[in-house]
């Protein structure tokens, strides 16, 4: 079928099925800098290109599906980050986003630190260099195998999640000789307007040790006796994708409030405390995400007041960034392999990834933006559901999105700010090959991370 003689489906001002007003932009080829890296443009042609290369050239050489990752905003973000907060603070960049030993290379030059929740996590850190006193160690059921390596390469800090931990990693580094330095993590009772899955601070929930009925003030009591342990702060994360910095405030106060009760029971101020990450960012033109020197100013007034009142020296304050670096540096490609109207309702337009590339939308009913990428396109807008190649109906990409109408087999699809979660929860269903993620730079392009093949998968298959 030609591009024209495509069938459009639902037009401007239509009504999605679910009720919500379904008012397609004004400029179908436009690229919002909100949600796009920096290096993001259209050439001469109308093709997306990024870092000086047109997609259509990157598809050619690499395949599609596949990540593609911006270099160069990468490390701005990490500098602007490092730069908001300065020397007085720490920024742990959040490795479950997205880790690589690419990744923990640009990291290490950036100046910043490096928190992981697992071994492999940490077996790539370090695998790439980076400094173990710049590495944090997080999760909230570390293994006997985790904890020994991490206390034995010396990593800056231990995040314990549980009176059980306390115990475990005391005892593991008395054995080894050593003193780890460790933060408790708390959750204080706060709501973050988020999915229900990604809110970690309320009570109900895996992570950390409760300030309600004292269970945090135990557990400090607990860490101070114990000569395996430094206790050097209090560790909350409050949930992902947070644009209101009012749960930060709550979170801030209550925290404080422990220190002071730390004080006046022991003697002893804790010189630090880590107010997590889940800042948001861009997915569409409707986010509004606050910059990292917004964040950095509302973290540091909301710390040191609540420190002033309680009579405390304000602490070193460490924030842990993850999808707000590294999620808007990168897009996913994909090739459309069939187009498929029904009649009143909307377009499926079919790529050939889905939900084994980007499982976020199924999971989290997250929304995601999506644009035209190999050519420019003035048809009428059509309601469109990109959808993937698996055996689920909800193997959705992007659930409501506006594509020109004469979107056929062959085009190329750009779906933004997929650098966080997306190739870190990839996974084989269906036997799919996991894509690569190449990093884009200067006019230049290299695979930090290999598409899978056929023999990767028969070689784990032991028959």
């Amino acid at each position: 079928m030609s591009r024209s003689a495509h069938p459009a489906g639902p037009r401007h001002g239509d009504v999605l099925p679910e009720g919500h007003y379904a008012g397609p932009p004004a400029d179908l080829n436009s690229l919002d800098p909100q949600v796009w890296s920096r290096t993001v443009r259209r050439d001469a042609d109308g093709a997306v290109t990024v870092g000086g290369l047109s997609v259509t050239a990157l598809a050619e050489e690499f395949g599609t599906p596949a990540y593609f990752l911006d270099e160069e905003d990468f490390r701005a973000r990490c500098r602007a980050w490092k730069d908001a907060f300065g020397p007085d603070a720490d920024v742990f960049y959040a490795g479950k986003a997205f880790l690589s030993r690419a990744i923990v290379r640009w990291l290490a030059e950036e100046g910043l630190n490096l928190d992981v929740c697992s071994g492999g996590e940490l077996a790539t850190a370090l695998g790439a260099g980076m400094p173990a006193e710049r590495i944090a160690l997080h999760g909230n059921n570390k293994s006997t195998e985790e904890i020994t390596r991490a206390v034995e390469v010396g990593v800056g800090r231990i995040v314990l999640d549980s009176f059980q931990e306390i115990v475990r990693v005391a005892h593991i580094a008395e054995r080894l000789g050593k003193r780890q330095r460790v933060q408790i993590r708390v959750t204080v009772g706060v709501e973050a307007h988020t999915h229900e899955f990604i809110a970690t601070a309320h009570e109900d929930q895996k992570f950390g040790i409760a300030l309600a009925g004292g269970q945090a003030a135990e557990a400090v009591r607990r860490a101070l006796k114990l000569d395996g342990l430094e206790l050097i702060g209090i560790h909350s994360h409050i949930g992902s994708q947070i644009f209101d910095m009012a749960g930060f405030e709550v979170s801030a106060r209550r925290v404080v409030q422990l220190l002071a009760e730390v004080r006046d029971e022991h003697g002893v101020e804790l010189p630090e405390i880590d107010l997590g990450g889940g800042l948001g960012i861009a997915y569409t033109s409707d986010d509004d995400p606050r910059a990292p020197h917004e964040i950095a100013k509302a973290l540091r007034e909301i710390v040191g007041r609540e420190c002033e009142a309680a009579g405390l020296r304000a602490p070193r304050i460490s924030v842990e960034p993850g999808r707000a670096i590294v999620g808007p540096t990168a897009f996913t490609l994909y090739e459309v392999g069939t187009v498929k109207e029904l009649d009143g309702l909307r377009t499926y337009v079919s790529v050939d990834g889905g939900m084994s590339d980007n499982i976020r939308t199924a999971l989290y009913d997250a929304e995601y933006s999506v644009a035209l990428a190999s050519r420019t396109s003035h048809a009428e807008p059509m309601l469109s559901r990109v959808v993937g190649k698996h055996c689920e109906s909800g193997d959705i990409v992007v659930r409501d999105a506006f594509l020109p109408s004469d979107v056929a087999p062959g085009d190329l699809l750009a779906v933004p700010a997929t650098g966080a979660y997306c190739r870190s929860m990839a996974s084989n269903y269906n036997h799919a090959l996991r894509p690569p993620v190449v990093a884009v730079k200067d006019g230049a392009a290299r695979v930090i991370v290999r598409r899978e093949t056929e023999e990767d998968l028969l070689r784990l298959d032991v028959g």
